[in-house]
């Protein structure tokens, strides 16, 4: 079984709305043959909280305007350390990125078939990375707006 046309287009346009918001490390799995409950998952991460909420009320706001598709659960919002969305056909994880490093949901479904995402979200994988060697350099202070 592989995920289906309708997950993929919403996998897709989560994705684009993430990076268009510089989500960090955007990758999407295909977990339709390990689940029954959903068809995929999508992974983006940002360094403050801030930004992790922005990126997340980018992606409903597209996926709702876009496609007509609403999540049927929200969580996480409180902290917005780890916010995920629901939409039964695909899940969104949104995480800051020291929760992505130390829950490290890659790990976990490194055996599913990644989806094919657009240009934008494949672009964005290792800026966590980037961005970390950056705050080292020039101090966490610096760094907390919304450049990253």
């Amino acid at each position: 079984m592989t995920a289906t046309d309708r997950s993929i287009e919403l996998i897709t346009t989560a994705a684009q709305a993430a990076a268009d918001r510089l989500a960090h490390d955007i990758i999407a799995y295909d977990v339709s043959d390990v689940l029954s409950i959903t068809d995929a998952f999508l992974l983006a991460s940002a360094p403050n909280d801030r930004q992790v909420k922005s990126i997340v009320d980018e992606i409903e706001e597209r996926l709702q305007k876009e496609l007509g598709a609403k999540p049927v659960r929200r969580e996480g919002d409180r902290d917005a350390r780890w916010i995920l969305l629901d939409y039964v056909d695909i899940v969104v994880h949104v995480q800051h990125s020291e929760e992505r490093v130390f829950y490290a949901l890659e790990r976990l479904w490194k055996d599913c078939p990644e989806i094919e995402l657009p240009e934008d979200a494949k672009l964005t994988i290792g800026k966590a990375e980037e961005h970390a060697k950056l705050r080292e350099t020039a101090g966490d202070d610096e760094l907390d707006g919304d450049l990253f």
